[in-house]
């Protein structure tokens, strides 16, 4: 049905939540297939318009309004902030739940549009960037034969295959900084916050923010073992940080807990609000006010004292930040290594990186479970060196 083998224009398209250092990687690989002779278009807001593209409809996929041929001028936004193509959630693959569902002609319908609208325009690869919903959907498409190379793009730093994922340096950054403001804030008023930050499914960012930010306490999924969570429970181990430090005249602190803790709060406390695109927003949940409202009240009952405990959250002010050197670099290869695949014909790949930036290909199949068609995940492993020191310079007595 579609044959892209004799098209040789490519596209780009960048889908899900903002990460640091977006637009390097989106000038990086324009400019190298511009540098290449090979055009390139830019889709606006990610899969938003081409979900939805109609071949009976001229003007469902117009030039200016929903895309742009992209050129040499994209040079100049290697530093800007944002996203230059736009961003949206619509994610067309979402009724796919195992491969013989990519045969349904209802379930795959939105697909089907991406296919008919890539064909009408000549394109022959697509370049995706975006997070685990986006490589699904990237899989997808190789799959039903379209060219596809990936690149992986999340805050969490949670990708299975790479090591750092852009923009998450950038976004512990900013979070630092949040932080350190908070906890002079903290010292000065004989408070405490607990600092709600990204991190959907796992605690890096938690982690890495806190360890940098002098938090004396970090919270993640990696902490809890039960799948719904106790927080009473939790409750105790904040207070008695709180406690433990009153020992040592210090009455003040930030605690960090990761936002994917919402994803197992009792059911009276779960997220329930969805994107248009039927996302759930667990920041919704504000999990952070839940464990500060049982932590006061914990606090009380075993102290008789009231103590002031502020609930913040961190979140889409790290999205955005000013990209650090490293996130524009790695950022550029990885653009870089989109096009090197391209020309070494290695679709249906991830780009990543391994030591001293040299690109590697990792294909989809080891990306993804061949029967839920589900991405993997990568934690912080309990144990692990990384989760051992921001255990190591968490609150002790001893300190």
């Amino acid at each position: 049905m579609f044959d892209f083998s004799n098209l040789r224009k490519a596209a780009i398209l960048f889908s899900g939540g903002p990460a640091p250092s977006a637009n390097a990687v989106i000038s990086s690989v324009a400019l190298n297939f511009i540098n290449a002779k090979v055009p390139i278009i830019g889709f606006y807001f990610g899969f938003e318009f081409l979900e939805d593209y109609d071949k009976a409809n001229r003007y469902s996929l117009s030039a200016g309004v929903h895309y742009q041929a992209l050129d040499i001028t994209i040079s100049r936004i290697r530093n800007h902030r944002g996203v230059y193509l736009k961003t949206s959630r619509a994610n067309p693959g979402r009724l796919i739940k195992s491969p013989q569902d990519l045969n349904d002609p209802e379930k795959n319908r939105r697909l089907l549009h991406i296919l008919e609208a890539l064909q009408a325009l000549g394109v022959g690869c697509l370049i995706t960037i975006g997070g685990d919903d986006t490589l699904k959907t990237a899989n997808f498409l190789n799959r039903l034969g379209l060219p596809v190379i990936h690149i992986p793009k999340t805050i969490d730093n949670d990708y299975f295959g790479i090591a750092w994922t852009f923009g998450y340096w950038s976004s512990v950054q900013a979070s630092q900084e949040a932080l350190l403001n908070l906890k002079a804030d903290a010292e000065s008023t004989g408070s405490y916050f607990i600092a709600e930050l990204m991190g959907r499914k796992a605690g890096w960012l938690t982690y890495a923010a806190g360890i940098a930010g002098e938090a004396v306490q970090m919270i993640s999924t990696e902490d809890v073992d039960e799948d719904v969570l106790d927080l009473d429970q939790l409750a105790e181990r904040i207070v008695d940080t709180m406690l433990l430090r009153e020992k040592n005249d210090k009455y003040y602190g930030v605690i960090c807990v990761a936002e994917g803790l919402a994803d197992r709060l009792p059911d009276k406390y779960r997220p329930t609000e969805t994107d248009r695109h039927g996302n759930v927003i667990l920041g919704t949940a504000e999990v952070g006010r839940v464990l500060r409202d049982a932590a006061e009240r914990l606090y009380h009952q075993r102290t008789g004292r009231k103590k002031k405990i502020i609930y913040k959250q961190i979140g889409y002010e790290t999205r955005n930040a000013p990209p650090i050197s490293f996130d524009v670099v790695m950022s550029s290869m990885l653009g870089y290594g989109a096009y090197k695949l391209y020309k070494n014909r290695q679709f249906g790949c991830m780009v990543s990186v391994s030591d001293n930036f040299s690109i590697v290909g990792v294909p989809f199949e080891q990306l993804i479970d061949p029967e839920t068609l589900l991405t993997k995940l990568r934690n912080v492993p309990k144990g692990s060196d990384f989760f051992e020191l921001k255990e190591a310079l968490s609150y002790k007595l001893s300190e």
